[in-house]
């Protein structure tokens, strides 16, 4: 094990740290333990959360097949919000923040604590992004293991998500359903443990960490509940000892060509908006250029084949069932959509891993052939104008149109517009503009469900469009736009709209604008004033005054120091 340890030994070896080592033998250790190098299991499990509930129990299991390598495992734990319990409350201002807490608090850990690895069990949307950007700013050897998706519910013979209980909202206010069938939803929705099961954020993000190489084959599709799941567990023991062997590090395998591979798999997919966010902030994370345009340039050249929901109807565990996230790499490096010789944590390059992996079932209609896809080219579409003059990320699967032209009814919040939507209020015609919800304005960034599900489960999503300066969920499907940069509470332009004014989104050629002068923009931009920020204390206070914009992936850690600022 020698040469192994080189950073543990800076305290388990080191006849200047006594302290540290009375404190080992504290835990039980014995002094052949101490030679061992150490690997920190940091888990994101907690009982509040059914994406999280499990997760403590796979890093026990974890620990077993570190110690089985002649491995220390030691078990440590980071934050985490549940999405869907914060969805639609002041709550999930938390939730983005949450992504820069676990960075920091595994690489703190990790780093004060001299782990010679780090093996991250992650579940819900932003435990994902935020370990893995944690283990990267280490840059030690490291691999993430996704907890998993959740079984799809059942209701009427009929499969069910957590989106499904959103819509039910809608539908009742449609007076399709009535209150007792949405009670029925709820209780159908989510059967047990995993992450939310559509190709929405947890998903997205797992099958993102795939294709960049920093997880085992197969991690992101194994469903929650399955003998699949505990078999990778055993498995993670071998995989750290050979990183830890061969010592490839997470800036070996984050390159510039693993990033593309992402951005690429995340639009066959179909993926949430929250990739763009992520993948960006993830690339900071080790000094690869990444900017928003990318997205685009990808969107362009790359099609979406999956016909999975929130857009289409099926789930990751309907995925799974032929060939999973491997299956459809295969296809995409046999059409020459992937970088095939980029490293991953098997110590093997992409294609590598791949070239024993079966292809996609026979006869599944999942995952399209390239030349007949679900769109000739990508979703995820960065528009530019005066509402975004440094850019804003919609969601475009073209079965909402591609041009919209209407009305804007102007909306502070979140919980305003909402009602509005459930009074009648809002119409065929209109472009619901929610505002003040951004980065700093939030603060948090807010990601929102319920008014475009509320929309979808009235019959208005084709018919009404929604714009913001938060962000969308990765379950949300219709005619949104999100991600608007520079955000309301910064005085963009978006702070400047007004009922009635005419904005035209176009993604056939990338735009967002409301058609007023320039004039008239600057004589309410004379009379504007910032909002005072929500935050006073805390966390939202100080994310707030640190966070960068969306365009620029909401990091925390590029900002002047307090005392530099005038």
């Amino acid at each position: 094990m020698e040469g192994l340890n080189k950073y543990s030994r800076q305290v388990t070896q080191n006849d200047k740290q006594p302290g540290a080592q009375a404190m080992f033998y504290a835990l039980g250790l014995t002094g052949k333990d101490l030679e061992k190098p150490q690997v920190g299991i940091v888990s994101a499990g907690w009982e509040g959360n059914p994406c999280n509930m499990h997760l403590n129990a796979l890093a026990r299991e974890i620990k077993d097949s570190i110690q089985a390598e002649d491995l220390l495992g030691l078990i440590y734990h980071t934050a985490g919000v549940s999405d869907a319990i914060s969805m639609g409350s002041s709550g999930m201002r938390y939730s983005l923040p949450s992504r820069d807490v676990i960075a920091d608090s595994v690489e703190m850990v990790g780093a004060a604590q001299w782990y010679d690895a780090i093996v991250a069990v992650v579940g819900c949307d932003k435990n994902m992004p935020g370990a893995l950007m944690g283990i990267s700013r280490l840059n030690r050897p490291g691999l993430i293991v996704y907890g998993g998706t959740i079984k799809p519910g059942c209701l009427d013979n009929k499969n069910i998500d957590i989106a499904s209980t959103f819509e039910a909202i809608g539908q009742k206010l449609a007076g399709i359903i009535d209150q007792k069938q949405v009670r029925e939803i709820i209780l159908h929705a989510c059967p047990g443990p995993g992450a939310c099961g559509g190709m929405y954020t947890a998903n997205t993000m797992a099958s993102a960490i795939e294709a960049l190489g920093m997880c085992l084959p197969f991690n992101s599709s194994y469903p929650a509940v399955s003998d699949h799941k505990h078999l990778e567990t055993k498995k993670i023991g071998k995989a750290v000892h050979l990183i830890l062997e061969k010592d490839i590090k997470p800036r070996d395998i984050l390159t510039r060509e693993a990033f593309e591979n992402a951005i690429r798999l995340v639009i066959v997919l179909g993926g949430s908006t929250n990739a763009v966010i992520h993948l960006i902030a993830l690339a900071k994370a080790v000094d690869v250029p990444l900017t928003i345009n990318d997205f685009q340039y990808f969107s362009n050249c790359t099609p979406v084949l999956a016909d999975l929901k929130p857009s289409g109807k099926y789930l990751m565990e309907d995925l799974f069932n032929v060939g999973g996230v491997p299956a459809v790499m295969k296809l995409m490096l046999q059409e020459g959509l992937l970088h095939g010789d980029c490293l991953t944590v098997t110590g093997k390059t992409l294609s590598g891993n791949l070239a024993g992996t079966k292809e996609l079932a026979a006869g599944q209609d999942i995952i399209r052939p390239v030349d007949n896809p679900v769109k000739s080219k990508g979703h995820l579409q960065i528009l530019y104008g005066n509402l975004a003059e440094q850019g804003a990320v919609a969601k475009i699967s073209g079965k909402e149109g591609e041009i919209f032209a209407g009305s804007a009814k102007v909306y502070n919040s979140e919980d305003r517009a909402y009602d509005a939507i459930l009074n009648g209020e809002i119409v065929a015609g209109d472009v619901v503009v929610i505002r003040y919800c951004g980065p700093k304005g939030g603060p948090g960034m807010p990601e929102m469900l319920k008014p475009p599900a509320a929309l979808f489960g009235a019959g208005l999503s084709r018919d009404v469009a929604l714009i913001t300066d938060g962000r969308f969920s990765g379950a949300t499907h219709g005619f949104i736009v999100g991600h608007i940069t520079p955000e309301a509470q910064t005085g963009g332009n978006l702070a400047l709209l007004q009922n009635g004014d005419p904005i035209i989104i176009n993604a056939l050629k990338n735009s967002i604008s409301v058609n007023i002068s320039e004039s008239e923009l600057d004589i309410r931009r004379k009379k504007w004033q910032a909002p005072p920020l929500q935050a006073t204390r805390g966390i939202l206070k100080k994310y707030a005054h640190t966070v960068t914009s969306a365009s620029e992936g909401c990091v925390t850690d590029e900002y002047e120091p307090a005392l530099n600022r005038p």
